[in-house]
This record gives C-alpha cells, structure tokens and sequence, in this order.
C-alpha cells in the first residue's frame, strides 16, 4: 500500500511486518523512521538491529537475521539502508523471499526515490504486498504551506502573512533548512509575532531549487520565479551546460508538439506520444498557447549559440541563460546579440 508521509501515523495502530520508506526528503524520510521505531517500541518491538546495503554485502545474513530469533527480546525492528535504491539480483531473491516469512520481526527498508524500474520489480511487488511503501516526497503547492503552517505551530513560531509568504519562497524545496530555520527562529523571536522586515534580518536566504523547477517556472509563464531559481542554481554552482541542456530539451518537445497541432494532430495524443503525464500537460498547454514555432525556433537558436559559449570555455554565460528565460515570455524581446 502506498502512502505519503503525512499519513503514516493513521496506519500505525496494527503495524505490518514490512515498511519501506523512500524518497528524496532527508527531513521526511527521517522523521517517517523515527515514528515507525517509536510505534514499534510501543508494540513491544524492544530490540533494533541497523544495516547498511555495502559492498560487499552479505544478503544471507540478512536472511538469517530476519528468520533467527534474538537472545534478547522476542519482537525486533530490523532496518536495512539502501543507499541508491537497487538490491542488485541476490537482494532481491533474498527480499522476495523474506517477504511472507517474517515473525515478530518489522522489516524496515529506506534510502533515496526509487525509480519506476524499482517499484515495478519483484523483491518490491512482493514486499508491497505485506507493508507500506511511505513515499518521502518534498510538498508544492498548498501542500508545501500546509506542512509550513503546521510546522511553525510545532516550533511555536508566529509569522505574519507578509513574513509566512517570504518564508515560503526563502525554503521552497528545502524542508530540512526550513525546519532549523524556524528551531532558529523560536530562539531568536520567542512568542513574538514576526513580520516581513524582521524576517529578512533574521534570517538568510537558503532555498535550493532544480533545473526541473526552473523549466516548469518557463513553461507556466512565471518569468520572475525563473529568475529567481536561476540565480540560486547560478549560487549553488550547476553547470550552465546541465541548464542549456535542459531548456533544449523542453523546447523541442514543445516545437514537436507545435507541429504536430500543425499537422492536424490531438493534443492529447501528442502528450501520449511524447510521455507527457496528465499533471504536467497544463504546463505545457500554457507555453504553447503563449509561444508560436517561430519563437520556439528562435529560442532554440538561442540555445545553440549559448552551447558554443559554454564550449567555447568562455565566461559562464549567466547573462544569456537569463535572456533566454525571458524569451520564454513573448513580452520581451530576443536579442540577437545574445
């Protein structure tokens, strides 16, 4: 059964023999162990035994582990971390086989996202079939404020409207920064209220984003919050090359799907076509009501002669990828001295 994090404590009251806990939310991911051993201990689960997937790694002992009974409680939480989500052919017939065999014993599994090829495999269908699989996905959206708001009230921190939307931008896509942020804040404001201004004192910007944030800020048309992702990945040091990649990518599936419209095709089959899902597919409706093939071409020109700069082992070409983030907006003009 596949859950997120912020439902596993309503699964908690009849624990099952098998957790897996993935995702790429440090925070998340952490706190979902933590509560998994305190309601294991509240079981009677009284003894932990903690691995790591290393090589080399003996998968046999693990299975002796999990079949063996210990010398000093009846009931035991056996964690095993795999630290890039893949159990390699002997993990996964050992785990496929541990699966309907486990007594007194809680088989807790976790480590980074997996990959559909993993959720898709045998050792996780088998595991699935007797567990959670707690997903530690990093909230957007509503679901981002939501869990800022919850977690302020647990850190006893009171921010005023204006503070709460800075705050948001500050840490979007970083919980765990967000959450030492405000430990930080309750010591510095005590039960004050804080507003936008004190805020900004207070407090530096941390916020880390990805490329993948900043082609969805492009295709919705956000010009400002490209920017803004822009500059943080300019902060953290991304390659500009990973970056020019990205925006050509993007900009080719949208000039494919712009001619397949041309062409008389469904735009429902030319998502299909091109692996588009239903969640993304406004996104890219949005660009393409916005940007016609002309611009696209050009915007893709862009691209070529930014690939030759970054090349050319030049100065990072900071200024052009901006440029070409505008360009993204058909407000603003191309510059041909890009």
């Amino acid at each position: 059964m596949r859950i997120f994090v912020s439902q596993l404590s309503q699964h908690l009251a009849q624990l099952p023999a098998v957790f897996m806990v993935f995702g790429d939310d440090i925070l998340l991911r952490e706190e979902a162990r933590n509560e998994i051993r305190q309601a294991a201990r509240q079981a009677g689960f009284d003894e932990r035994l903690s691995l790591v997937q290393e090589s080399p790694f003996n998968w046999n002992d693990l299975a002796l582990e999990c079949q063996s009974m210990s010398l000093f409680s009846s009931r035991r939480l056996i964690e095993l971390e795999l630290p890039n989500s893949k159990p390699g052919a002997d993990g996964s017939a050992v785990l496929s086989e541990l699966a309907g065999q486990l007594q007194d014993t809680i088989l807790l599994l976790h480590g980074p996202k997996l990959a559909k090829e993993q959720t898709n495999s045998k050792w996780f269908k088998a595991l699935d079939k007797q567990g959670l699989y707690v997903q530690a996905v990093t909230p957007e959206g509503q679901h981002y404020l939501r869990w800022l708001q919850h977690r302020l009230r647990h850190h006893g921190v009171n921010l005023q409207p204006d503070a709460l939307h800075q705050f948001a931008d500050l840490f979007e896509g970083n919980l765990l920064a967000a959450d030492q942020a405000m430990a930080q804040l309750a010591l510095l404001a005590g039960n004050r209220s804080v507003g936008g201004d004190a805020l900004g004192r207070l407090l530096h910007n941390q916020s880390r984003y990805t490329v993948f944030q900043l082609t969805d800020a492009l295709l919705a048309g956000h010009s400002d919050k490209a920017l803004t992702v822009l500059n943080q990945l300019r902060q953290e040091e991304i390659a500009p090359v990973l970056i020019n990649w990205a925006l050509v990518r993007e900009l080719q599936v949208l000039c494919q799907l712009q001619q397949g419209q041309q062409q008389g095709s469904n735009l429902n089959e030319l998502f299909k076509q091109q692996r588009i899902w239903a969640k993304r597919q406004p996104l890219y409706r949005n660009c393409l009501q916005r940007l016609p093939l002309p611009r696209l071409g050009q915007l893709l020109g862009l691209c070529g002669q930014l690939e030759l700069q970054i090349k050319g082992e030049g100065e990072a070409p900071w200024s052009g990828l901006a440029e070409l983030c505008l360009g993204f907006n058909p407000r603003y003009p191309l510059f041909p001295a890009l």
